[in-house]
Formats: structure tokens, sequence, C-alpha cells
């Protein structure tokens, strides 16, 4: 791996609700804006009246215009609560280290986190390497509500390399038997903050943290938010330094190697062409894959899935392995490769080894754009969509909402590196890290030159 040095990871003052007026922080808290579907947003604004979506995931009205939109009352909400005293700024720049508990499979996890205050750097610097596709739509979303609020609502998240001691082992060492500040969220996860900001401790996470390459996990786009503000923002100081806040972006940092990194996959949802049936379809897969039928082992819908993600999970270890339910009605059939050099020819040159090593190029290239000719956004549009609960994928399908549910398996660690390291990006939601850091906790002003 590359050693490349990166920009400053600073303290920063962050933005927190105070407690003595909001109350319960897991009324006030919520998911980043990307995860949340439309009934969970009224579900958050209905929880409370300083329920964060407020900020990050306003109400669109049919009267909304250029001057009253959900940015412009994201920004009024702000100054408000600004000036009522519900948010309020730290006095001392800190770090914010966070530790995500969680339950998954029936095992219980959790994983660390560093929040700091990260200097912006261009894609093309290598300095932060992104992996994963930038779609133009969400990008322009969340610029617009940095460009009204001038805060960093929610973070990026992303992974440090370990050498030697990392954050993993760091991170506990430094919060050990210090008061923290607890709240679980809807899904059951509990989120534990500690807000560092005597010196010692922050030359210790410095020391660490400083010179190193981070990979972008989540939050690509709001990265390329804080690009495009940045450059905004340059092209209106009479007198640019550098070190105004507006070359700085929030990211929580968690450590390559820590054990409780969870990567869930994204299933795919597809309508068929009205001129492709489904047996046209089976007959153009047997051409490139072995189709193989599992059994409905178990005694309920969720048991059955268990048992076959388990044997996509086993095969999956071995080479490509995709599942396809919807051939027949109530069944999961294997998609195994015929030959794997074939598929390979077939697959984009100017993409890398990485690239063409993973399951969700080939499903995307060789058979949603080849063979089903899924192969615009429009078509994206109006044929496909995207689930990270297998159990959902397979009931849109037997409901008849779609025709086919790909399932997939998650992908490791290092396949996501191995691609940033080779600049390339993956189709887009290739990854899922769960669980997602939740908004509100603290939040990143970039509205003035303090550090």
């Amino acid at each position: 791996m590359m050693n490349m040095k990166l920009q400053n990871i600073c303290p920063f003052q962050g933005l927190c609700y105070n407690l003595e007026k909001v109350g319960d922080l897991s009324q006030i808290i919520a998911p980043p804006y990307d995860i949340i579907s439309p009934k969970e947003q009224q579900l958050y604004c209905h929880k409370s009246p300083y329920n964060v979506i407020r900020l990050e995931l306003g109400e669109v009205y049919p009267s909304d215009s250029a001057e009253n939109n959900r940015y412009t009352r994201a920004a009024t909400t702000l100054k408000d609560w600004l000036k009522q005293g519900i948010l309020i700024r730290g006095e001392n720049p800190a770090f914010y280290i966070f530790n995500h508990r969680f339950s998954y499979q029936g095992v219980t996890q959790n994983r660390w986190e560093l929040a700091a205050s990260v200097r912006l750097a261009q894609w093309s610097s290598g300095r932060i390497r992104p992996h994963e596709i930038i779609l133009p739509k969400p990008a322009v979303d969340r610029l617009n509500l940095l460009r009204s609020c001038h805060v960093n609502l929610s973070p990026v998240l992303a992974m440090l390399p370990s050498e030697g001691e990392g954050l993993v082992s760091l991170l506990p060492y430094l919060v050990q038997n210090e008061t923290v500040l607890e709240v679980t969220d809807q899904y059951g996860v509990t989120h534990n903050m500690w807000i560092i900001d005597d010196e010692l401790r922050i030359d210790k996470i410095a020391a660490l943290c400083n010179d190193r390459v981070l990979y972008i996990a989540d939050g690509h786009h709001r990265y390329e938010t804080a690009l495009r503000y940045q450059a905004e923002q340059q092209l209106r100081q009479p007198h640019y330094t550098g070190e105004e806040r507006f070359n700085f972006v929030m990211i929580n940092i968690m450590d390559a190697a820590d054990p409780g990194i969870l990567m869930l996959p994204t299933h795919r949802l597809v309508r068929l062409p009205v001129v492709m049936t489904p047996t046209e379809l089976t007959s153009r897969l047997e051409e490139l894959f072995h189709i193989q039928e599992l059994p409905r082992n178990g005694s309920s819908q969720e048991e059955i899935l268990r048992n076959w993600l388990d044997v996509l999970h086993h095969q999956g270890d071995k080479a490509i392995a995709l599942g396809l339910y919807g051939l027949d009605k109530g069944c999961l059939h294997l998609l195994l490769p015929r030959k794997m050099l074939t598929l390979r020819e077939m697959l984009p040159v100017e993409h890398s080894e990485p690239w063409r090593e993973l399951d969700v190029s080939v499903l995307h290239e060789i058979i949603l754009k080849g063979i089903i000719g899924i192969d615009s956004p429009s078509r994206e549009e109006d044929s496909l969509d995207y689930t990270r609960d297998a159990l959902e994928a397979v009931s849109r399908v037997d409901s008849g909402e779609y025709q086919l549910a790909f399932l997939i398996n998650p992908m490791p660690v290092s396949s996501v590196m191995a691609i940033a390291d080779a600049g390339d990006r993956m189709p887009q939601k290739s990854t899922h890290f769960y669980p997602k850091p939740p908004t509100g906790l603290v939040m990143h002003p970039v509205w003035d030159e303090n550090k």
C-alpha cells in the first residue's frame, strides 16, 4: 500500500444539543438522510419539535419556492435553535469518540470511531480514497443544504489502515472510567459519546492519525459536497489563507482492523423489460452461469431465507455467486459462472483487477446492463430498486411489485480498500456499513475560521 501524507486531522468546536432543554436524546437523533424513507421522515418529525430531521431532511411542500424551501427552513430553524440555546457550541476544540454497540444475527458487537475535523483534499491527491460512484442528485441536495446552513450535519465515515497500535486499541484506552453520553436509537443500537478536549489526549490522537491515508467507507456525496462548497467559498474570500473552516469536513474515522466493522449487502430488485420473458432470461443466463435451485429447508420464510443466504455465502467464499429469486415461484436459484474467463472478457477493460473480481460488477455489467438491458439512468429509475433486507426483497417479488430479486453477499473490507487503491469506483450501493453514525450527536460548523 502506498504511504502518502494526509491532510491535518484536527479537533473542532462541535455543535451539540443542550440536554437540559431538549430532554430525551433518543427522540432527537435520526439516521443520515440517505437511509430515511418518507414514512420514517414523518416519524422523526413527530418525535420531537427539536428532532434533527428538521435540519437533515426537512419536508417538501407544493408551495416551496426559491425563497422558502426545505433548505431555507433548515437554516432558519438552525438559527432559532442557536439563539434559544437548543444547540450549543463547545467552548474548546475537541475530538469526539464514539462506540456503537449493536446486535447482528444474535451476536453483540461494537465499533469505535473518532469524529474529527479533516482538511479537505481533492480526489486526485490520493489522500482521501473513494470506492463508490457518486450520483448527481444527492450531491446537489447536500450542497444546497450546506450552502444554507454552513454546517456538516452528519459525518463522512472513513477507515484508517491499522499500522501498529490502532484506533481500535487507543480509543477505549483514552476513555476508560470516563463519564459517557449514551443513547439508544430506534433500531436498538446504543451509541456512546465522549468529548476529548484536553491537550494530552488530543496529542495522542493527532500523533496516530496525522500523515495517514483515509478510505471513505460511507458518505461519498457528503465529501464531494464539501469539496464543491470549498471551491465556491474560496472564490468569495479576498484574503484566502487555507485555514478557513470551509477547508475542513467532519469525518468519523474507524480502524480498518476493528472487528466491529460490519458491511451488509444491498440486494437488487428488477422489473424485466416488456420484450423479455422469464423463460428468455433463463435461457440467456444459462449460456454463462450454472443455475442451481436451492431446496426450501425451514419451517418459516425467515428460516428458509436464512438457509439460502448461508449457502450463498458459502459459495461466495469460493468464487462469484449470486442468488436469483423469481425465476420460479417461491424458489431461489444460485448463479455460478460456467467459465470465469468468459465473464472477465465481457467486463469493461478500463476497470481494475479488484473491480473485475466483484460479484456486484458481474451483476451490473453482464446481467443488468448486458442481458436485461438496464443500461441508462432512466431505465434504472424505472426498472431497478435496492434493499438491504433480503426478506423485503423476496416479499416485494412475491407481491408482484418486482419480478426478480438478485441477492448478493457482503463484501470484505479488503475489497473496498483494494478498489480505492486502484483508483476505481464500484457501482452505486455496493456497500452498506452498519450501523451508520446517527445525525444529531455532534455537528461541525463551517461558518467561521475557528478550529
